[in-house]
C-alpha cells in the first residue's frame, strides 16, 4: 500500500536524540514511503479485515540469491499470507494474485488492500501476500531482529533486489507445490510495494503476467524528479482547499521559532499544543506538525480511514476547517493544535502528545537502512512558496547521517541503474508490457510517478482527486464515482492480460 513510504514520505524511524545533530538533519535524511507517525498517541486500530481472511504460512528462504559464499546459503523463515476461498484451483488454471510486501508487517498491508480481496471472486483467484525480508516476522539470523539489525554486515542483505528474488523463489515453489505451474500470476503493490510490483514485472516477466503498481514513485531518484515536487503538491493540496489555511501554516514556522527563543517560550509551546511533560524543542514541534500535514495529504481519502491513524473523509478539508474556525480568532497556535488533532487525535482519546515517542507498531524500522543505501528518494526541497520553510535538497545531509548511523555511503544512482528510470517513457516502450501505474494527484508521491501511458499495455491511470494508493483500499458505499470507475478500469485491464495469457497457453498446447 504503507509507502511507498516509502511510502515514499517523511518518516523519522530513529530516536530523536539518536545523534548530537540538528533535528532538521535527522528529520530530512530518513524519507519513508509509508508509515505511521513515530510520535502519535496510542490508539486501538480496528479494520474491516481480520486474520480469518488469510492463513499464515512460512517458506524457507535463502539469505543471499546472488553469491555463492557459505553464508549465502543460510536460511530464514519468510512469512506469507494466503487465501484460497475464491480460488478455482489448478485444473481450471485460475490466477494467483500476489501482493509484493512493503517495508513493514505484511498483515498491516493485507488488511488495507481490500481491492484484492474484493476482486478475487471475479477471477477465482488465489491471494498471496508475501512479507518483505527483514520486516514483520521475516527476519533472518534466527528471527532475531536485534542481531539482523545489529550492523551493516547483517543489514547488507536487506535490499529490493534480494526481496524481488525472494518473491520469485517463493512464487515458483508455491506453484510447484500446488501443481499450478500453468496458473498465471498477477502482482499488486502500493507505494514501495508498488515499486516492487512494477520492478518484478520488468525483472521476472516469466513469472508474472502483469503488475498493478499503485502510487509507485519509481521516478523519484537521481534528479529525475525535482526534489521540490513532493512539498509543492502538499502546498497545492492545502492552498486549493483554503488560501487562508495555507497562509496560517506558512507563517506558523516563524512564529514557533520566535516564541521558542523567548524566555519561557518552550513552556508556552508545550501548553499550547498539550505536549506531555518531556523534552520539547522548536525543531521537534515543527517535525510533529510537518508529519501531520504530510500524512494527511497522502491519505486525503474520500471516505473515513484507519490506515495510518483514524481519520475522517477528506482530512485536509477538516484540517483547514479547524484552522479557519473564527472562534479561535488570531491565535495561531490554537488553530494549529486544532488542525493537528485531526491527524493525531481524531478519536479524542489522547490527553497530551508525546513528541519523544519512537514506537514502531508496524515494524518499519528497517527502512532507515534502505533509505541510506538504495532508496534515495528526493523529497526534501521546499521553494519559497512552499507551505514548509524554504530549503534546498542536500545530499550531504543524507550522507552525513548514513555515515554516522551505519558507516556507509548511499548509492543514489543505483535504483535507476538497476531498474531503469532515466528516459523511462522511451525505454520501457520497447520492451515492457502489462503494467498499470495508478497515481492520485493529491498524493505528494505522484510527482515521482508515471503519469502518462508508455505504450498500449503500460498504462497510466491518473486521478485528479486521488490520494496515496486509494484504488487498493476496501470499497465502501460512499466511494465517489471517479474511484469506482478507476477500479473498474483496472479490473478490465487485468482481464485482458489474463485472456491473452490463456490464449497464448492454448496456442502452446496446439504446438
Amino acid at each position: 500500500m504503507a509507502i511507498w513510504q516509502l511510502v515514499l514520505i517523511l518518516f523519522y524511524a530513529i530516536s530523536s536524540n539518536a545523534m548530537n545533530m540538528n533535528n532538521k538533519i535527522i528529520r530530512k535524511t530518513t524519507a519513508f514511503p509509508f508509515s505511521f507517525s513515530s510520535i502519535q498517541p496510542e490508539y486501538t486500530q480496528t479494520t474491516k479485515t481480520t486474520a480469518r481472511l488469510y492463513k499464515e504460512k512460512y517458506f524457507t528462504q535463502i539469505l543471499d540469491h546472488f553469491n555463492y559464499n557459505p553464508i549465502s546459503y543460510h536460511k530464514f523463515q519468510q512469512r506469507y499470507l494466503i487465501n484460497a476461498e475464491s480460488w478455482g484451483g489448478p485444473k481450471t488454471k485460475s490466477p494467483i494474485f500476489v501482493y509484493t510486501g512493503n517495508e513493514g508487517d505484511i498483515e498491516w498491508f493485507a488488511q488495507n488492500t481490500g481491492f484484492m480481496f474484493e476482486t478475487a471472486p471475479r477471477f477465482k483467484a488465489l491471494l498471496v501476500f508475501i512479507e518483505h525480508r527483514f520486516y514483520g516476522k521475516s527476519i533472518p539470523y534466527g528471527g532475531s531482529k536485534k542481531r539482523a539489525y545489529s550492523n551493516s554486515t547483517t543489514l547488507g542483505y536487506l535490499s529490493s533486489t534480494q526481496a524481488l528474488a525472494d518473491y520469485a523463489t517463493l512464487i515458483l515453489d508455491l506453484k510447484k507445490n500446488l501443481t499450478a505451474m500453468d496458473c498465471p500470476v498477477v502482482v499488486f503493490g502500493g507505494s514501495y510495494g508498488g515499486m516492487l510490483a512494477a520492478w518484478f514485472r520488468l525483472k521476472y516477466p516469466h513469472i508474472a503476467v502483469g503488475a498493478l503498481a499503485s502510487s509507485a514513485p519509481i521516478l523519484n531518484f537521481d534528479n529525475i524528479t525535482s526534489p521540490f515536487s513532493f512539498s509543492n503538491i502538499i502546498t497545492q493540496d492545502f492552498m486549493s482547499e483554503s488560501e487562508s489555511c495555507y497562509k496560517v501554516i506558512k507563517r506558523s514556522w516563524q512564529e514557533i521559532e520566535e516564541v521558542a527563543a523567548k524566555s519561557g517560550g518552550l513552556e508556552i509551546l508545550r501548553n499550547s499544543f498539550r505536549i506531555c511533560k518531556n523534552y520539547i524543542s522548536a525543531g521537534y514541534l515543527e517535525s510533529w506538525l510537518e508529519t501531520a500535514y504530510v500524512y494527511t495529504a497522502m491519505t486525503d481519502y474520500p471516505t473515513p480511514t484507519n490506515f495510518l491513524n483514524p481519520l475522517p473523509a477528506y482530512p485536509i478539508k477538516q484540517m483547514c476547517k479547524a484552522i479557519d474556525d473564527t472562534t479561535t480568532g488570531n491565535n495561531t497556535f490554537e488553530k494549529l493544535y486544532a488542525a493537528a488533532n485531526i491527524y493525531y487525535n481524531y478519536t479524542g482519546q489522547a490527553k497530551c502528545f508525546d513528541l519523544m515517542d519512537d514506537s514502531d507498531p508496524h515494524g518499519l524500522g528497517g527502512w532507515t537502512w534502505q533509505a541510506c543505501t538504495e532508496m534515495i528518494l528526493l523529497t526534501e526541497g521546499n521553494t519559497e512558496d512552499s507551505i514548509f520553510p524554504a530549503s534546498n535538497y542536500s545530499y550531504n545531509d543524507r550522507l552525513e547521517f548514513c555515515k554516522y548511523k551505519f558507516n556507509i555511503e548511499p548509492r543514489p544512482s543505483w535504483v535507476p541503474t538497476e531498474f531503469g528510470a532515466n528516459h523511462i517513457y522511451r525505454v520501457l516502450k520497447r520492451f515492457a508490457s502489462n503494467i498499470i501505474f495508478f497515481n492520485g494527484l493529491r498524493d505528494p508521491w505522484s510527482g515521482g510517478g508515471v503519469l502518462k501511458d508508455i505504450s498500449k499495455s503500460v498504462v497510466a491511470i491518473v486521478s485528479k482527486e486521488g490520494a496515496h494508493h486509494v484504488d487498493l483500499r476496501f470499497s465502501t458505499s460512499e466511494d465517489p464515482k471517479w474511484l469506482q470507475r478507476i477500479r473498474k478500469r483496472e479490473i478490465h485491464i487485468i482481464s485482458k492480460w489474463l485472456s491473452q495469457y490463456y490464449h497464448d497457453l492454448a496456442d502452446s498446447y496446439e504446438e
